[in-house]
């Protein structure tokens, strides 16, 4: 006799996401800038892996996985153990994904005549041993990821100040970018590009010396060599002197002979720093020239102290000009042309 108890449903089978709304793990890394091997270690290790396997075996990343992956994307560009970043990562609350991330109108892979990045070497930078923070900054920067970008340069900055935030993490970062895309044909440029652009507004933004702090007197006269277009060093002495209140003048790049000349004889600055990357725009006789300028009245007239900074003057010694070797010591020897700031 059937028995008149009714007889209970099947379980329902946990909600797949649809084909065409996850993506490979190939397609997100390439979305996020990182191996595809870096994607699996995350997953073995961490557990930050994706919620569903097609048929038990091919990993498909939902737009929450993919959420998931950029949370834990930010922390480790900000200088986060991994360990400790995938915890946090796994722990925020419900993550909103990135509407973009597995629509299937919205392509992943490279564009049209656009060399795809080798496998598992996206993203590696021959960084060595370096502060976290850079390590997390040339990450974030591979990525395209300008808010962590951003964030990194920042940190940096309130933590350490600007000569070692300059010297051990946006110089550092730099010269990995450039050595990759220097390795890598066209590769790379749009991350060197992006780099630079941030730094130098981050630069830009740094402190400046309180009101009534400002050190009177002649200003600092800033500019590179005629032909040289390699502003970001003169860019961080600009951000020092004016945080310490030196009055200083930035010319940026490629400044011509004459134009430094007749800024030097208007201006009459206590100091003209000139800044050449190579020995191709490291212009000697300009640097003499500058040193020999004086203005004024007869019997009182004055000159600039000329230092000549970068690697593009290295060699014999240029009689009447300093060569700094850093950004701390031209700042040092800039400074100590002034008077103690008021107070």
């Amino acid at each position: 006799m059937p028995s008149s108890s009714p007889l209970p449903h099947p379980r329902p089978a946990p909600e797949r996401p649809p084909a065409e709304a996850a993506l490979t793990t190939g397609a997100v890394a390439r979305r996020l800038g990182v191996a595809p091997t870096t994607l699996r270690s995350w997953d073995r290790r961490y557990g930050i892996g994706p919620a569903h396997h097609q048929g038990g075996r091919h990993r498909r990343w939902s737009p929450a996985d993919i959420a998931v992956l950029e949370t834990m994307c930010r922390l480790t560009a900000s200088g986060v153990p991994p360990a400790e970043a995938a915890r946090a990562a796994s722990a925020a609350p419900d993550p909103v994904p990135d509407p973009r991330a597995a629509r299937p109108d919205h392509p992943t892979g490279p564009r049209p005549g656009v060399r795809p990045p080798r496998p598992g070497n996206h993203g590696a930078l021959p960084l060595g041993r370096v502060r976290a923070e850079c390590r997390g900054l040339a990450r974030a920067a591979v990525r395209l990821d300008s808010t962590a970008v951003d964030a990194v340069l920042r940190a940096a900055l309130a933590d350490h100040g600007l000569v070692t935030a300059w010297n051990e993490v946006m110089m550092p970062a730099l010269r990995a970018v450039g050595r990759k895309w220097e390795s890598s044909g066209e590769r790379y440029v749009e991350v060197e590009h992006l780099l630079s652009w941030h730094i130098s507004s981050a630069l830009r933004r740094a402190p400046a010396a309180p009101p009534g702090s400002e050190r009177p007197g002649p200003p600092v006269i800033v500019a590179c060599a005629p032909g040289e277009l390699h502003t970001l060093p003169l860019e961080a002495l600009t951000a020092g002197l004016t945080e310490r209140g030196v009055p200083v003048r930035m010319f940026g790049g490629a400044v011509p002979a004459d134009a430094l000349d007749e800024a030097v004889r208007r201006a009459g600055p206590a100091a003209v720093v000139l800044w050449s990357q190579s020995r191709t725009t490291a212009d000697r006789t300009l640097v003499r020239h500058l040193g020999a300028t004086t203005w004024g009245v007869r019997g009182a007239r004055h000159g600039a102290t000329v230092l000549a900074a970068g690697p593009g003057w290295a060699g014999p010694p240029l009689p009447g000009a300093v060569r700094p070797t850093s950004l701390a010591e031209a700042l040092r020897l800039l400074d100590g042309l002034y008077d103690p700031p008021p107070g």
